[in-house]
């Protein structure tokens, strides 16, 4: 039995809702069987400096201690709910949120919780080895929190699926534990939640470019008319803030440790001296960029526009659009190819809020590129990061069955091959990134090829004992 008011964090009055507790008492052993099975290889029993959320008010809503991870209280929270809430977009707008899932559109919300709720434990696999090379216990414990959050992040899916569901949500949350990342047999759902994360270096980059679609997904869910759901949501968006500042800061310390190699070694080919090129790491801005673009699905889609006219998931930010948050009868212009030229085409603004919400996701991410371009121009360096073109990469939409360079060239076959080196890492990329992932567990210390942090979390500095190894 869970003691439901210290194990399980909640705020859905979970210990007196019986039926819940039923369901979520069959499924927890299964989840810490997965933990223990799928998530971090080593450390399992060791003291991690770790936040858990216990409350949802903007102060002292999480506690700061040493946790064992599978001791972690994984908590269920909805944010506070709004007083009056109407639905703000599609056929219902102006209408009451549903506090209850509406049977015409089961199916539909069941799918959108299971796509999102598959990606959670998805990325602890991905990263289950990461701490084997940990350049500092700072580092290390960011990666924990983390893994414990998208943990969390998975029972709040479950939660939903348990409550709200029945028998059918409970099969989904038995087979989201039952499905790996990179299984040939049951692999996860999403492409890019198949691919490896290899080194830190791919986690910075997974943790900005990646977790930021996770957080306009959950952005888009968050607008939606089934209120629970847009409450799990918004609560969720409070801790994906963390997994995108360890991508931004992260990255912006490789790119700072980069520029003081390249002073003090007088050279741009750091690859010698222990650093990652600016080269390189443009390389693989290209290839988290372009494999996160995908995730958003297609630029024109039949789903996005069912999905928006009923109510079930909007645009980020929805009420930042200045339009009638309707869209019937409205049009929007979406990029196409049209032999090796790339125009556009006119088509439904509904067909097009797949497209909305990625530009938007565009502007942000170029937000952390500014930021890294400043560390470089405030060096004196003459080089700058940039995002490659929309179409780059792409194996979802328009641009799935064309080559396109980073500037938006359209290529041949030939062309592609010759340049693919010269846009995306090459084996001896990765291995040069691999060599340089040799692990620092010492308190205080720090791998040559990142600069430490500016400060600590929660008020320590980074000498803090942060893995108590």
């Amino acid at each position: 039995m869970i003691d439901y008011s210290e194990k399980i964090p909640n705020n859905v009055n979970l210990a007196d809702d019986r039926r819940l507790q039923r369901a979520l008492e069959s499924w927890q052993p299964k989840y810490i069987d997965w933990w223990k099975s799928m998530g971090p290889v080593m450390f399992q029993d060791s003291d991690i400096y770790l936040r858990t959320a216990v409350d949802i008010d903007a102060e002292g809503w999480a506690d700061y201690s040493y946790v064992k991870m599978p001791e972690y209280r994984w908590g269920i929270f909805l944010s506070r709910a709004e007083k009056d809430r109407k639905i703000g977009f599609g056929e219902f707008k102006g209408q009451d949120v549903w506090q209850q899932v509406p049977g015409e559109y089961r199916n539909a919300l069941r799918r959108l919780i299971v796509v999102q709720g598959d990606t959670e434990p998805a990325s602890v696999e991905q990263q289950r080895h990461l701490c084997m090379t940990a350049p500092s216990l700072y580092d290390m414990r960011n990666l924990f929190q983390v893994n414990v959050e998208e943990g969390r992040h998975l029972w709040a899916m479950v939660y939903l699926l348990d409550a709200y569901f029945g028998r059918d949500g409970r099969d989904e949350a038995d087979a989201m534990l039952e499905r790996h990342s990179g299984d040939p047999d049951s692999p996860r759902i999403l492409g890019a939640f198949n691919e490896e994360t290899p080194d830190w270096l791919s986690f910075f980059m997974f943790t900005y470019f990646t977790d930021r679609d996770g957080k306009y997904q959950l952005g888009s869910l968050r607008e939606s008319a089934f209120d629970p759901l847009s409450r799990t949501c918004d609560f969720m968006l409070k801790e994906e803030a963390h997994h995108m500042f360890v991508g931004a800061s992260g990255v912006g310390r490789v790119v700072q440790r980069a520029v003081e190699l390249m002073k003090e070694y007088d050279t741009d080919d750091i690859a010698a001296h222990g650093g990652v090129s600016l080269e390189t790491l443009q390389k693989y801005i290209n290839f988290h960029y372009s494999v996160t673009l995908d995730l958003f699905g297609a630029e024109e889609s039949s789903n996005g526009a069912d999905y928006y006219a009923a109510g079930l998931k909007g645009r980020f930010d929805e009420a930042s659009y200045d339009d009638d948050h309707r869209l019937v009868g409205a049009t929007a212009q979406l990029p196409a190819v049209a032999g090796d030229v790339i125009t556009t085409v006119e088509v439904p603004a509904l067909r097009a809020v797949n497209y909305d919400v990625r530009v938007a996701y565009t502007g942000d991410a170029q937000k952390g590129l500014n930021r890294w371009n400043r560390i470089l121009r405030d060096s004196g360096v003459d080089f700058e990061f940039t995002l490659p073109h929309e179409g780059f990469n792409r194996r979802v939409g328009v641009f799935s069955e064309v080559n396109v360079s980073p500037t938006g060239e359209v290529l041949t076959e030939a062309e592609w091959t010759a340049r693919r080196r010269d846009y995306l890492p090459t084996e001896a990329d990765r291995a040069h990134v691999k060599s340089l992932m040799q692990p620092v567990h010492e308190k205080g210390r720090i791998a040559g090829w990142i600069a430490p942090p500016n400060a600590g979390i929660h008020g320590h500095d980074f000498e803090y004992e942060y893995v108590r190894i």
